[in-house]
């Protein structure tokens, strides 16, 4: 499993964990384990399925999860198969069956690891302009999916409480819903601290999920 997504995985649930007053001891052991086994990845998913099936106080987790182990797929499994693996004809089948799985936080998480490539710092307007490309005429499925952060882009300057009630003021898109806060708040605050906790537990009307998605990409953006 690749320390990252560790890393990750375990700050994210034991947040979410103890905002919403439950012991994430045992499923945090599942997932470890699942994300560990050199299994094929629908494998994995369907054994990823059964921790959360078996937990459903943490389903809300399920899907910003489901992308954790498809960035510890690329990270970790994929050292084990060949170099072209992900243009053959079974990792073809794999994208199809998970067609539906998963949310756009991968898409920041990917961005996360090529900033570090690059040696350089996340910033929103690089997110938007250069990683997805949003105002290039061939990407326009991306600029409406990511609409609501492009309209929004000066609430990055600003504060999490202001984010948070921002959100109440607009009319989000289904795949921007429930990540606007912690995608906004992490543009805010690459760096977690006490105030950026207490502010999303103050103000935000989710803040179990917030904080612990906000957890995990800022866990993972850490370099070490």
């Amino acid at each position: 499993m690749d320390n990252k997504v560790n890393r990750a995985l375990v700050a994210s649930l034991d947040k979410f964990a103890s905002l919403s007053g439950q012991d994430s001891s045992t499923v945090k052991q599942s997932l470890i384990e699942v994300f560990s086994k050199e299994q094929g990845f629908l494998e994995k998913v369907e054994a990823f399925d059964a921790v959360f099936d078996e937990h459903p106080s943490f389903e809300e987790l399920r899907e910003v999860f489901f992308d954790l182990l498809m960035i510890n797929f690329f990270a970790s499994d994929m050292k084990r198969l060949e170099e072209d693996y992900l243009e053959t004809e079974e990792w073809a089948n794999i994208e199809e069956e998970t067609i539906d799985r998963g949310t756009e936080l991968l898409n920041l998480l990917l961005y996360i690891n090529e900033c570090h490539d690059e040696q350089i710092k996340p910033e929103l307007g690089d997110f938007l302009r250069e990683f997805l490309l949003v105002e290039e005429d061939e990407f326009q499925d991306e600029f409406h999916i990511y609409e609501d952060l492009i309209s929004n882009q000066q609430l990055a300057e600003s504060s999490i409480e202001d984010i948070c009630a921002h959100k109440g003021m607009i009319d989000l898109g289904e795949e921007m819903e429930e990540l606007f806060i912690p995608f906004m708040s992490f543009f805010n605050q690459p760096k977690a601290n006490d105030q950026a906790y207490e502010d999303l537990s103050n103000f935000s009307t989710n803040k179990e999920f917030d904080t612990a998605v906000y957890e995990l990409i800022t866990v993972f953006n850490q370099k070490n």
